[in-house]
């Protein structure tokens, strides 16, 4: 729904479209995966436009959207300068971005950061030191089938230490994790993201895994690099209000509340038991065959009369 200035009227939805879409950026129990938004700053290099265009490649079809115009007013660091960049979530419905601009004081630029409500909520700036593309190890990444998830390798005792490395390690979590899968096919692993921490530094890796036959039941791995391989320096970084961590590291409950007395079986499906009291049937009133009420009446005529026998007799 729309606030529109300081009446704040809200305008509901005309359409049963626009009303389905409202609909599906409500907050829900079970998130979707989460959209990232790929966008350029004012100034940029080409190494910046390769490493945010595969970037782009890595997530699965329909979860990366990518801006290719410039955006001067785009600088999440600055006062007032995220303004865009939330109304460019909103209009997205994107919860991460990445953003990369160039300048003599910081080349080859990638910030990489993430929403909440619409509202920036953690950001980090890395700088690009080396970089070779998924261009250069095209014979190995055909071996890769888009949308399947990676398995994630961190090495480095800073991912548990250092607060930088930890958001480091988060985001990438965030950006390249996919959606939420109960089970995982084996064959279905088919590259993992290799991430290792040196100092101040970020060695991120992609390889493509091959099963190859063991004579046992667990088979035997190959790893073939298919990039990007990319040396990250890490600049700045800004994490996200207390108030604001606090809400977005809520959870719901989905544990259905247990229902007593029920239970489900294969045949029946569900079945319900119920606890009835003792029953006296001899004070119960129930129905009578006729036969049994003739019998009854006959019996009251006869102690009738002797009654009355007795009676005369006094």
């Amino acid at each position: 729904m729309k606030v529109t200035g300081a009446e704040t009227k809200i305008q509901k939805p005309k359409t049963k479209k626009g009303k389905r879409a409202l609909q599906q950026r409500e907050p829900k129990l079970v998130e979707d995966s989460k959209r990232a938004l790929i966008l350029f700053g004012g100034k940029t290099s080409q190494i910046t436009k390769n490493v945010l265009s595969d970037l782009h490649k890595l997530k699965s079809a329909g979860d990366s959207v990518k801006y290719t115009r410039k955006n001067d007013d785009v600088r999440p660091f600055e006062a007032s300068g995220d303004t865009n960049l939330e109304h460019f979530s909103q209009k997205t419905d994107s919860s991460l971005f990445a953003l990369g601009n160039h300048s003599k004081k910081r080349p080859h630029n990638i910030i990489l950061g993430r929403f909440f409500d619409h509202r920036l909520h953690d950001i980090l700036e890395l700088g690009v030191e080396r970089f070779r593309g998924i261009k250069e190890f095209a014979k190995a990444a055909t071996a890769v089938q888009i949308g399947n998830k990676p398995c994630f390798v961190f090495v480095g005792d800073g991912f548990d230490s250092n607060s930088e490395l930890k958001m480091a390690k988060s985001l990438l979590l965030d950006f390249f994790r996919g959606r939420q899968i109960d089970a995982i096919n084996l064959k279905g692993l088919d590259h993992v993201m290799f991430v290792a921490a040196t100092g101040n530094r970020l060695l991120l890796r992609q390889y493509a895994i091959a099963f190859k036959k063991s004579g046992a039941q667990v088979p035997r791995t190959e790893l073939a690099e298919i990039g990007p391989r990319i040396d990250f320096s890490i600049r700045r970084s800004r994490g996200a209000p207390d108030e604001m961590q606090t809400q977005s590291m809520k959870q719901p409950k989905l544990d259905k509340k247990k229902e007593k007395n029920v239970s489900f079986d294969s045949l029946e499906g569900k079945v319900g038991r119920v606890y009835m009291p003792k029953q006296d049937l001899n004070s119960m009133a129930l129905n009578k065959m006729k036969g049994l009420k003739r019998e009854r009446q006959s019996a009251a005529a006869d102690a009738a009369e002797k009654k009355a026998k007795v009676s005369h007799d006094e």
